[in-house]
């Protein structure tokens, strides 16, 4: 209890420090796509350099998703892994038209910090950052191993990120445990996460001038028909979550905390599979049948499904449509099956006491599910 007291006395003692680290970390853009990260990289290597801790950058391709890598061992002998993993990439700003202010401005007003991916997630991985930096410095205290994991590509699937990392070495980066900061508020802990399923789809028919419909209705008008068909039957699948998650979350403050974290309603979904038509395009001009149609879909599934039932149920619907051509393609590095954890794990024991402890007037942060994924899911691949 008093090395924890001392930790945090001093954490609160660098607090200017670790805004500033934050800022400079923001103003570095490194936007996905492209996915270039070797500004905002650069910033956490003079970081942990500040701190003396020795790291290494690893840039798989030589075109600059670079992913900053450490870990170190304990003084007083084996324990458990943990790695800490946070991603480095952001999402895109578009043209910078409609944004208040400069999208990489890192501005700070009213207490708040500006820019895009503060919250997804370089606040999340500064934490992170900053955690791993005051634990290396207290080695000596530890039992086990910490490994910090600041990576690239999480925005478009983790491929030369966190996936590329385990590939290599699945226990020094993967660990026993991998704590992931994605936004998901004060409130709660995130004990499971959805499975992903990316596919692009692409339907040919027969063309024709416009008003000849008798002779093909066009592959937009099909590919319409079909993702309507793919959405009633993927998301009335069954579900079968494990016994402990469906109680957890018939609980009423589980079911208030999820509505509170993600929104009203996501309660309904958060244990069901859901399609989204994310992109479409089709046509030559408005007065021609169009003889090519290509979308994407994103397919959420839940814990307890995998993409194997989503994929046989898609390949019964594809007949329906003959003799229009229906090929479907899998984005493997975007798709990756459920994450979960047992609610009752210590971590989140844990995780729980202290964020009371910092918070005492507050109610202790609910574990719940997410609705969307992170670099957490890799940890499972291999």
């Amino acid at each position: 209890m008093l090395q924890k007291r001392s930790l945090l006395r001093a954490l609160a003692a660098d607090e200017h420090n670790q805004t500033s680290f934050l800022q400079k970390f923001v103003q570095a853009s490194s936007p996905n796509p492209p996915g270039e990260t070797s500004r905002a990289t650069a910033v956490i290597g003079e970081y942990l350099s500040s701190k003396n801790i020795p790291y290494e950058l690893v840039d798989v391709n030589g075109d600059g998703k670079v992913n900053v890598i450490s870990d170190f061992q304990g003084g007083k002998g084996p324990g458990p892994r943990v790695v800490l993993n946070g991603h480095v990439d952001v999402f895109p700003v578009g043209d910078g038209s409609g944004w208040s202010r400069d999208p990489w401005s890192g501005d700070i007003v009213d207490g708040r910090l500006h820019g895009r991916g503060v919250v997804d997630m370089k606040s999340g991985t500064a934490s992170l950052i900053i955690a791993y930096a005051f634990l290396y410095e207290r080695r000596h205290l530890l039992s086990g191993s910490v490994a910090l994991c600041a990576v690239a590509d999480e925005e478009t699937g983790g491929k030369w990120g966190t996936k590329y990392l385990i590939e290599q070495d699945k226990h020094r980066w993967g660990g026993d445990l991998m704590l992931c900061a994605e936004p998901g508020g004060l409130e709660t802990i995130r004990f499971a996460e959805k499975g992903s399923l990316r596919l692009t789809c692409t339907v040919k028919t027969k063309g024709a001038l416009g008003p000849y419909l008798h002779l093909s209705k066009g592959a937009i008008r099909t590919a319409s028909a079909f993702i309507d068909e793919v959405i009633k039957s993927v998301e009335s699948l069954p579900v079968d979550l494990p016994d402990e998650m469906e109680r957890h979350l018939e609980k009423p403050e589980v079911k208030r905390a999820i509505d509170q974290a993600m929104g009203p309603g996501t309660i309904t979904i958060i244990a069901r599979p859901t399609v989204n038509a994310g992109t479409i395009k089709g046509g030559l001009k408005v007065n021609m049948i169009p003889e090519i149609c290509i979308f994407e879909l994103d397919i959420r599934m839940p814990v307890g499904m995998r993409e194997d039932t989503v994929l046989e149920l898609i390949d019964t619907i594809i007949p329906q449509y003959e003799p229009a051509s229906i090929t479907i393609k899998k984005q493997a590095a975007a798709s990756n099956p459920f994450n979960y954890s047992v609610i009752d794990h210590p971590i989140v024991r844990h995780l729980k006491d202290n964020a009371k402890s910092l918070r005492p007037g507050a109610d202790a942060p609910i574990p719940i599910p997410s609705m969307g994924g992170s670099d957490s899911q890799k940890q499972w691949l291999l």
